[in-house]
């Protein structure tokens, strides 16, 4: 097996190497200090080709080029919601695999905001605007749906800022608006909210709100930095 052959090498080469500095330090004590060191050699290499022989082929491989992940949805019958992806790969491939989004009207307000928001950041920070979306609607604190958490007003302003900057919400970069809507389909079909750690607000880099020295810092990506309400 040429699994076994690379592992006996590499022992042979770290007990030769082993065995020089052996030889170092025991030449004064013997005249042939090479013969102690074949022996020692024969030993360790019995061992190992004992302990190798004995572990199944599969935990052989997966030892060599690491466990397995794949990334799993289960095909939903007519008329249910998809699956929840169980692991995100933040690339076009991986969005690419997902299922149509259901394009109703919360879809529609999630892809709105990821699109105007975040669509010059990477993917994993419009995946985390999405994840302060649904966080807010999660808590008790905000509007229970999600486009009533983007729509928001108060305080003589809007939660999130180009619902009040008075331009036409019209989408028109192609790519970006089908990242944006994919990324809207995934997370509302239930994919993990791994990136913010529970985030409720960010602002870009370039801002200080009063709230972001009293809300504990939960992350920072691309130009954006996250936070979650106590």
């Amino acid at each position: 097996m040429r699994l076994h052959t690379g592992w006996i090498t590499g022992a042979l080469a770290a007990v030769i190497l082993n065995g020089a500095a052996f030889a170092d330090v025991t030449v004064s004590q013997s005249n042939d200090p090479t013969a102690a060191m074949g022996g020692t050699l024969g030993t360790l290499l019995g061992a190992e080709r004992q302990a190798l022989n004995a572990i199944p082929e599969g935990r052989l491989t997966e030892l060599a080029v690491g466990p397995k992940i794949e990334t799993r949805t289960t095909a939903a019958k007519a008329g249910e919601k998809p699956a929840a992806p169980s692991v995100i790969r933040y690339d076009d491939a991986w969005l690419a695999a997902q299922p149509e989004p259901a394009r109703d009207a919360q879809w529609e307000c999630l892809s709105k905001a990821i699109y105007f928001e975040a669509r010059g950041e990477t993917l994993r920070g419009q995946f985390a605007v999405a994840e302060v979306i649904l966080n807010r609607v999660d808590s008790p604190d905000y509007p229970s749906s999600i486009c009533g958490v983007v729509q928001q007003r108060g305080g003589g302003g809007c939660q999130f800022s180009y619902i009040c900057d008075g331009r036409a919400d019209r989408m028109r970069d192609p790519d970006a608006v089908w990242r944006a809507e994919r990324i809207a389909a995934a997370m509302m079909n239930g994919a993990p909210r791994a990136l913010t750690m529970g985030a409720t607000h960010f602002h870009t880099r370039q801002v200080r709100p009063g709230w972001a020295r009293r809300f504990p810092q939960t992350a920072a990506i691309g130009a954006h930095l996250f936070y979650k309400q106590p």
